[in-house]
Formats: C-alpha cells, structure tokens, sequence
C-alpha cells in the first residue's frame, strides 16, 4: 500500500494570499481617470439613465415593453429631427444676411447743395461758328428735299455759293456719307426719287450708318421727324466738337447775359461762388456752392434763406436744331459729383418764378456680406474717368466710354477721355457711329456688363425736391422789373414774356432723414433662437447638450477601441497547439486574447485535512 504525503498550508501563507485576491478586486473595481464602456449597449444604457434630456430615460425604463420602447424610439429620434430641420431654417435665414431698415430723423443746420443751371440751348461758340453755319445750310438743303420746307435762319457770312463749294470738300463729303433720308416703315426700303404721291405717314426718317468697308450698316430710324433731325444733326454737331483741339476753346462764359441776379440767404452771389462747365447740348452751365473750401450753410429754412436767381432765357445767337425748348435746366446734388443733367436735371420755364422746396435723405447701407455695395469704388473693376467720387452713374458712364475706346478706337465726346486715347471724329475715325451705336444698343441690353459690375455706394446722400409755380413777374409790375433788369445788364428784352425766369431753392424744414441698416440676424441671435428650439423639443439647457457631446465622444472613443482590438488580433499569429507529453493545464490559464477583454477565473481549491500521525494505527496483513 502507497501512502500520501500531505502538507498544511500555513495559516499565514493562507491570510496572505486571501489580502492579495481581496487588493487586486478593489484595484479593478476603482475606476480609472480615463474608462470607456465594454459594449455599446452599456454606453447608451447609462446615457438614457442618468440623462437630462426630456425622455431618453423612457428608453431604458421601458425596455421590458417591445412596443413602448418602439414607440419611444420612434418619438424621440423623430424629434430630434424636427429640431434639427428648424435648426437648418435658422441657419440658413442667418447666412442670408438680413438687415434692418433703421430710420432716424436729425436736426441741424444742413450745408447747402450744390445746384447747376445751364442755358438748356448750345451757344454758337466762335471757335467752330463758321462749321455750324455750313452744318445748318446742309440742313436747310435737306429739311427743302424731304419736307419741302425752307427753313429761316440766321443771316451769316454761309449764305453766299463760294462757301458751299469749299465745304463740299469737308463737312459735306461727310454729310453725304450719311445723309438724311424717308424710309419704309416696314422693311426700310429707301424711297424712290420719283415717287411724290406717296403718303408721307407710310414711311419712317432716319439716316444710315455703315461700317468701315460698307458691309454691314445699321439703320437708326425714327417714326418722329422732329427726333430724327434733331438725333442726326446732334451727331455732326458732336463731330464738329470733336475736331477742336483744345475744348478751352468752348469755354465762353457769359455769366451777367445769363445771370441777373444771384442772391444766398439774402447775401449777393459773386464770381468765388460758382464754376463754369460747358455741355454739348445744354450749353452753358455753372455749378453754385461746388467749392469745398467755403460751402455754403441754411441759417434757417424758408424760401428767403436759400439760393435765388434770375436768368435770362431769351434765346439770341442759339442752335435751334439741337433743341427745341426755351428755358433753363437745373439740378440739385451733392458736392464732389457731376451734374448729370440728362438724369436729375428739370426745365424751368420763362416767364414763371419756380420755388423747389428740398428735404434732405441720407442712405447708409451695410457692405460687406450684407451688400454688395463698395464703400469708394476701389473693387469695383471699372475706372473711373471723372475727376469726383464714385458714385452709381460715374461708374456706369466709365464703363461706356472705357467699352467705346476698346471697341471703336476713339472716345465718345460726351464723357471724360481716357488717357492715350482721342475723340471720335468722322474724319480720322470713318465708321464711329456705325460702332457707336451697334455699341449703345449692347449698352442698354446689358451684354456689356456695366449694370453688373457697377455697385451702388454704401453711403449716398439724396434730395428730395418738390416745386411750385407761379406766374413772374406779374402783369402789374412787369413794367418796372423788366426795366430795372434792362437798365442793370445793359440788355434790351424784347419778349418780355419769355425773357426772363426766376429760380428759389431752399430747404423746407431742418429735419433730415438717414437710413441705416443694421444686421437683423447676429451670432447672439441665432445662439437664442438654437437654445429656444432646443428647449422646445427637449425642454434642456446647455448642459444637455454637454451631454450629446460627450455621447457622441465616447462612442467615438469606443469605435476606435474596438477597431483597433480587431485589428490587433488579426495581426498577432494563432498560439500553437499544446504537446502531447504536456499535462492539460489549460483550464486554469487565461484565454487567448480575442475582441473582448480577458476574463477573470476563480479557483476554488478544496482541501482535505488528513489525520495526524498519532491517529494513524498500523494496519495488520492478516486482515487485508
């Protein structure tokens, strides 16, 4: 018989050994700085329970119940994304940009604007007298061929033959080249020589314009006679200007004929307070308070504490062919900007004392992402030719005239003149008003881009005029005034009637309106109207959203985890298999690592306590 040979385990190897299982328990129980959850089943778990967004715990409490927990599975991603499509409104309502109308009314004392008053007729300037007396006998040729009509002009040195002939030579030979004729209104077929029974109310006035090489040509037509003589004798008047070398040539002031009488704030106006320009086809023109050193300031408002002028509006020495009104025009704008009296500009008329009353307008617009307005015009991609600040109508005009010289090789005669470049003129330039107006009409249909590229200012000042009439002077006291006038100028008015006009510009109240903008939709805005949606949705605060964000930062955690286990274990070989003559101690090792972590094993040992050896009797033989 084999004996077993037992030992004791000492009481004190025991007690430790049971200190060392209890330490190593409490470390894995501890938690840690940083601990993510094992599944995540245990992250969304936690987030529903312990959560202050309104019914995320439903999803937890509820789970022994399939069709509740459905239903508020449904419920509560169904109002995530009804916030979420009222947070993609709010945000898109944001990056529009909306602005505030913000209207204000000041009062103060306003500096006076400047006014230009121009004669509204072209004068015979002496530089270019004996070219428009040829102009107009042409004309007077043509008006007896198509209308049969003998206009009266003035007597001159054109009216003898020898002037004729030399002119054949020169301006004739351009005429011709263009000349005046009747059309058919239907298909622009040119009237025949021999054909004097036609109605005249069949056909249409005009002249045509070809190219260089008379390939193409372009039929400017007008159902208006009056139009279409006044448009063709406009464009060989501008040819004729064109030809001065230098345009100081034009500048004939006459201020005392024009001007009778110039009073501010009933203080007498002098030469410092005005600045004289001449206009193709306004004549004449002076700019008053335009000197930005000493402008001009309304003690009060009111009619007898403004700008009033008489002018003069009797038409002597005039081109009747460029315009047929009688008057004046004037226009009310700001300092260091162009008059543009084709656009602002209003007639006065003789005989009639006009008093325009002005209420000041001030725009400030936002730029930026707000607008697309330019502060100075510096990144707007046209030059600007005139010698002012930008505004809409300079940029617009630039854009033209900068389009003409790349296009016709020479600059129309009405706007400011690039450097290097000249005015077109039909004697260096043949085929500038076949070019000119193929190029006009792209200008008004936009092809050219110049509406596009020409922004509006981000400040601009407006006024706001209103006018009333009267009769001036009146029946009982024309005698005197006309006399007093004619006495002071040295002038004799023979139509009294249409002689003379009176002007009063001045301001109605003090009070003037700006308007602001202000951005309607701020980053604090939009903050508020976020926290109002979520709050509505979810009935939380911002540390709820603190809690989404961590949600969304341990699942991201977590994925990571556990893709980079799985990559991990794929790249680590397979262990090899175990021996034969190896002993089968595999239950008490740990397994091998795989996608989750490594398990825990408990060993419970049961020990037999053996007898003592005083217990232990000897066994006889015999009995076995």
């Amino acid at each position: 018989a084999g004996s077993v040979k037992t030992g004791k385990m000492p009481e004190g190897e025991k007690t430790r050994q049971c200190k060392q299982e209890e330490q190593q328990q409490k470390e894995e129980e501890q938690e840690g700085l940083i601990e993510f959850y094992g599944s995540y089943q245990e992250l969304f778990q936690f987030f529903c329970s312990n959560t202050t967004i309104h019914g995320a715990i439903r999803l937890v409490c509820s789970k022994k119940n399939k069709m509740k927990t459905a239903f508020w599975s449904v419920l509560f991603f169904l109002t995530f994304g009804l916030m979420y499509w009222q947070f993609g409104i709010l945000y898109r309502e944001y990056f529009s940009y909306p602005v505030n109308l913000n209207l204000n009314l000041n009062s103060d004392r306003l500096t006076f604007p400047a006014v230009t008053l121009c004669t509204l007729n072209p004068y015979r300037y002496s530089a270019i007298r004996k070219k428009l007396d040829e102009l107009d006998q042409i004309t007077h040729q043509t008006l007896l061929d198509l209308y049969d009509y003998n206009m009266s002009l003035a007597r001159s040195d054109w009216s003898t033959l020898s002037t004729r002939k030399r002119s054949s030579r020169s301006l004739l030979h351009h005429v011709q080249r263009h000349p005046l004729r009747r059309q058919k209104r239907d298909n622009l077929v040119n009237l025949p020589e021999n054909s004097p029974s036609v109605d005249k109310n069949d056909w249409k006035i005009g002249f045509v314009l070809c190219s260089e090489n008379n390939k193409d040509c372009f039929h400017q037509a007008y159902s208006s006679g009056v139009d279409a003589v006044r448009e063709w004798y406009s464009f060989h008047y501008i040819n004729i200007l064109a030809q001065m070398p230098d345009a100081k040539a034009l500048d004939e002031s006459d201020f005392e004929n024009f001007i009778y009488a110039c009073r501010f704030n009933e203080a007498t106006c002098d030469k410092a307070n005005y600045t004289h320009f001449h206009h193709p086809l306004y004549g004449n023109c002076y700019t008053f308070n335009d000197n930005s050193s000493s402008l001009w300031t309304s003690s009060l408002p009111g009619i007898n504490n403004g700008l009033s002028l008489v002018v003069r509006t009797e038409q002597n020495d005039f081109i009747p062919l460029l315009s047929t009104v009688t008057g004046a025009r004037v226009m009310v704008h700001d300092q260091n900007e162009p008059a543009f009296m084709d656009d602002g500009g209003f007639n006065v008329r003789p005989g009639i004392e006009t008093s325009i009353s002005m209420r000041k307008e001030m725009t400030v617009r936002l730029g930026g992402s707000y607008s697309d307005c330019t502060e100075d015009g510096r990144d707007v991609p046209v030059q600007n030719l005139y010698s002012s600040r930008y505004t809409e109508q300079v940029c617009i005009r630039s854009c033209f005239q900068l389009n003409m010289v790349e296009r016709c090789g020479c600059a129309y005669y009405f706007y400011p003149l690039p450097a290097g470049a000249e005015y077109c003129d039909y004697t260096k330039h043949v085929a500038w008003g076949y070019c000119y107006y193929k190029l006009l009409a792209e200008f008004k249909a936009d092809v050219l881009g110049c509406f596009h590229k020409c922004r509006k200012p981000c400040k601009m000042t407006e006024y706001q005029l209103s006018a009333g009439y009267s009769r001036w002077p009146s029946a009982v006291s024309e005698d005197w005034v006309f006399y007093m006038l004619s006495q002071q100028n040295k002038y004799n008015i023979t139509s009294k009637r249409n002689g003379v006009a009176k002007v009063n510009i001045f301001f109605e109240e003090w009070n003037y309106k700006t308007n602001g903008e202000s951005p309607a939709f701020t980053v604090v805005t939009l903050l508020s109207q976020l926290g109002n949606q979520w709050s509505l949705w979810f009935g939380s605060s911002v540390l709820s959203v603190m809690e989404l964000a961590e949600l969304i930062l341990d699942f991201i955690a977590i994925t990571f985890i556990l893709a980079l286990r799985w990559f991990h274990s794929r790249q680590q070989p397979s262990p090899p298999g175990p021996s034969p003559n190896s002993h089968d101690n595999t239950a008490f090792q740990d397994e091998a690592p795989g996608l989750s972590a490594p398990h825990r094993f408990t060993v419970e040992a049961v020990v037999t306590m053996l007898p003592s050896y005083n217990s232990l009797e000897p066994r006889e033989v015999g009995h076995e």
